[in-house]
């Protein structure tokens, strides 16, 4: 398996500086533990970040300083979300720590003919879900409010006449209308971090819009 498409660098940068939020993290995460290439950038990153801590010159303590660390210690920590080898048997490593029982024990929400989600974890708009799209069938049109990165783990999609298999990652925007469809023959099951609903479009879409949790 290899990755063609992957994560934005500014995203890798975030992650091996420990600094990104956490359903953006396990896509990530998942991602890096399929593709060896962006597994090396990020290694570089926290790399770069460490010498660059080993050169800096002490500096004063601000006469606040320990009342300002102290405030932050109640704080919640961005997650880090550690990157564990795929196996072949099961969901790749970071995500699997997310679903103890696996995809059987999934309660999935039906979206639509051949279309299915489980949203794993929320924080304010933003939802980090499981996708599976049957074989052949296409992702009604919608756009976006806000960004959108999705993973395909299984099988794959084309969206904009461009093809996405296992390891890859395909982005979405506010400027993004699009109706991705599933390869024929298997069914695609995906990674999906969303920081805001998406929109479908048209009549219908604009009618159904507030009943669906998108």
């Amino acid at each position: 398996m290899t990755a063609v498409s992957h994560p934005p660098d500014d995203l890798l940068m975030a992650y091996g500086a420990g600094s990104l939020d956490e359903l953006t993290a396990v896509l990530v995460a998942t991602h890096l533990s399929l593709c060896p290439h962006c597994c090396a950038e990020v290694a570089l990153v926290e790399a770069m970040g460490g010498a660059l801590l080993e050169d800096l010159a002490p500096a004063e303590m601000a006469d606040n300083a320990l009342a300002a660390i102290l405030k932050r210690l109640d704080e919640p920590a961005p997650r880090r979300v550690p990157v564990a080898p795929a196996r072949s048997d099961r969901l790749p490593g970071p995500l699997s720590d997310y679903l103890p029982g696996g995809l059987q024990a999934l309660a999935w929400k039906r979206l639509g003919r051949g279309i299915e989600q489980v949203v794993l974890l929320r924080r304010d708009a933003a939802k980090l879900r499981l996708l599976r799209i049957g074989a052949g069938v296409a992702v009604p049109a919608h756009g976006h409010r806000g960004t959108e990165l999705t993973l395909v783990l299984r099988g794959g999609f084309t969206d904009l006449g461009r093809h996405y298999g296992p390891g890859d990652v395909a982005g979405a925007d506010v400027a993004t209308v699009h109706s991705p469809a599933a390869d024929d023959g298997e069914a695609c099951l995906c990674l999906a971090v969303t920081d805001a609903p998406l929109r479908l479009t048209g009549m219908l879409g604009r009618l159904i819009n507030p009943f669906l949790d998108l």
